[in-house]
């Protein structure tokens, strides 16, 4: 039974652009593939998919880390989506790599041990995408050191 229902209209501008308007009075935006089917003058359904990843990997650690009263900001993510054929010689999402960097030291946030080893599995997109596409996380401080 569901929570809550999530609704997007996708609408045909042309081609293969189409106008993607959300509830709640947010933005639409305009997504299109890139050429040769489309123009590329808007996100391909792949970016919109990796942003939609890596930007709810950024949520959940960003608040796993406030939830401690802990100030990383600002966060970035990288998501990298690898795209090939499947055995059936279909272009799929392979896999996903998500790069997540703090802005700060690490040996400035208090409890990192213990968010670094729960945030995942805060993050609906993530764990809904990875139970079909395989999503590797990685996460770094401001100087760079790999903290997971």
């Amino acid at each position: 039974m569901a929570d809550q229902v999530v609704q997007v209209s996708l609408t045909q501008q042309q081609d293969y652009q189409f106008k993607v308007a959300f509830d709640d009075g947010v933005p639409p935006l305009l997504a299109d593939e890139p050429a040769p089917l489309g123009q590329g003058q808007g996100p391909s359904p792949v970016q919109l998919l990796a942003a939609a990843v890596g930007n709810c990997l950024s949520d959940s650690l960003l608040f796993a880390l406030r939830k401690f009263k802990q100030q990383p900001e600002p966060l970035s993510c990288q998501v990298s989506a690898e795209v090939g054929r499947n055995s059936e010689g279909r272009v799929r999402v392979l896999a996903m790599t998500a790069e997540l960097h703090l802005g700060v030291p690490a040996d400035q946030l208090q409890h990192l041990d213990r968010v670094l080893t729960q945030f995942e599995s805060f993050c609906t997109v993530t764990q809904s995408v990875g139970q079909g596409i395989p999503i590797t996380v990685h996460v770094r401080d401001v100087n760079g050191l790999v903290l997971k």
